[in-house]
């Protein structure tokens, strides 16, 4: 897969108005960014459900058996029976 190399653009992360004062008042009491206290919220936040992050990871990828017909079915949305009825996914040939 080809990277760019021109940086990544910000995107303005767009919450409620309640939300957006709640976040002002705790960095301002914190003496720091409102960015700072999001970045460090969030890397917070994720770090305390990585259990659960990797749990629902493995169920997604349950159903992937290194097969051509798995992968077409995941991405596809299909079924593997559905995939079958339609002519299935062959096997690539080494």
């Amino acid at each position: 897969m080809a990277t760019s190399s021109t940086p990544r653009r910000q995107a303005p992360l767009k919450v409620d108005p309640a939300v957006d004062e709640l976040i002002a008042s705790g960095a301002n009491f914190l003496g720091m960014t409102k960015k700072d206290l999001v970045v460090e919220a969030v890397q917070f936040y994720l770090d305390a459900r990585r259990d659960e992050m990797r749990r629902r990871m493995r169920n997604l990828m349950h159903p992937l058996d290194d097969t051509r017909a798995s992968r077409v079915a995941l991405l596809s949305g299909l079924s593997r029976d559905q995939l079958d009825r339609l002519g299935g996914a062959a096997e690539e040939k080494d």
